[in-house]
């Protein structure tokens, strides 16, 4: 068991917390583009699940961690397993934005 398997269980706020203390981690937001325009985790990018794997397979260092978020918890799972068959090996599933409690950016 590694370090990123014991973070299955806990929430978007205390994943935000492990992600803003791991260096040189992406935090990828897989919502559509007027979503994410609607409110974001600051320095998230948007990559939308419908290109995550043309996109997402294109992250050369395949070590780096990713955090990905969406609305609710079920485009992020895919999205994680989608990375994971790309050879990620550092993915975690953040879940929703919807159980987010900090600032949004905008």
């Amino acid at each position: 068991m590694g370090f990123f398997d014991l973070l299955r269980g806990a929430d978007i706020n205390q994943l935000h917390q492990v992600y803003s203390k791991t260096e040189k981690a992406l935090l990828l937001d897989v919502r559509t583009p007027s979503e994410f325009g609607n409110g974001h985790i600051p320095g998230s990018k948007n990559v939308p699940l419908d290109v995550i794997d043309h996109i997402g397979c294109n992250i050369a260092d395949k070590d780096v961690p990713i955090f990905v978020y969406c609305h609710s918890g079920a485009r992020s799972r895919l999205a994680a397993k989608m990375l994971n068959k790309c050879g990620y090996s550092s993915v975690v599933d953040m879940g929703g934005i919807s159980r987010y409690s900090g600032e949004l950016e905008r």
